[in-house]
């Protein structure tokens, strides 16, 4: 929301200008609605790595180029509204998240959520879902992001990197693979991931033919396998519960499927 609240508050403040040059921004563990923004309005969206350093360092760099960026943030809750403050920065989210209440209410009667779901009727409905399992051995966590990396056609063990094509007995089919940690993207024509990649730490991401993307990670800083999932609906897709049932299917088989945690003694988040 406050990401189109920054597109409108644009618009409001130069109405003769395009949005060609303008960019939303957020790290590639949130949520993709503000891609989905960017694709419908004309704007432009870029993913960086987790942390506020890449964003802002990659805003830096587009400002230097002339672009304008309007908004960054990333599921850990941070935000940054215009480059004012190259970081996070809630005192600033706080006041226009107050301002963009204010003015729905005055124009529209809209509550935050009444917003919400228009956003989704134009945008597509996006739904997220995070968690993690605990695991205290390194060479486990090596042993099953091997096994990932080794479970297409060709069955475990095959030289080289054989992704999984599908998950649930075919049912869910894989359209692309993105792996940070060895820097392999089926989605790019040369094959090569975008981002910068590191071989220390374990993370690729799977996005499905049905508009969902699924990220499997280890932490930095504790012995976590954590793993990010997001529905994104095409616009005037209007099963949202339907929609909320898959991804915590898939969820669910992701876990089972690629993680084991039965057989690799996975721990499990406590709620």
């Amino acid at each position: 929301m406050l990401g189109w609240w920054a597109i409108r508050c644009y618009r409001e403040q130069y109405p003769d200008r395009s949005l060609s040059d303008c960019y939303l921004i957020a790290s590639t563990v949130s949520s993709k609605m503000c891609r989905s923004i960017a694709n419908v309005d004309g704007l432009n969206f870029i993913e960086t790595l987790t942390g506020f350093k890449w964003m802002g360092n990659k805003s830096v760099e587009l400002l230097s180029q002339g672009k304008t960026v309007l908004f960054a943030f990333e599921e850990a809750i941070g935000f940054m509204f215009s480059p004012t403050v190259l970081d996070k920065d809630g005192v600033s989210a706080a006041c226009h998240l107050a301002t963009m209440a204010c003015y729905l209410r005055a124009t529209s009667n809209q509550s935050l959520a009444d917003k919400l779901n228009e956003l989704y009727d134009i945008y597509g409905f996006h739904c997220t879902f995070a968690s993690y399992h605990f695991c205290y051995e390194p060479p486990v966590i090596e042993r099953i992001f091997k096994r990932i990396r080794n479970l297409g056609p060709g069955g475990v063990g095959t030289e080289g990197q054989n992704y999984p094509e599908s998950i649930a007995d075919g049912r869910f089919k894989i359209a692309d693979v993105r792996d940070l940690t060895t820097g392999y993207d089926s989605s790019q024509p040369d094959g090569h991931a975008v981002l910068p990649t590191s071989k220390s730490s374990q993370m690729i991401t799977f996005s499905f033919e049905n508009g969902a993307v699924v990220t499997l990670r280890t932490s930095g800083t504790e012995p976590k396998i954590k793993y990010y999932a997001e529905m994104c609906a095409q616009p005037g897709q209007r099963d949202w519960n339907g929609s909320k049932a898959t991804l915590r299917e898939m969820v669910d088989c992701i876990v089972e499927e690629l993680l084991q945690p039965k057989e690799n003694n996975l721990t499990p988040r406590s709620d």
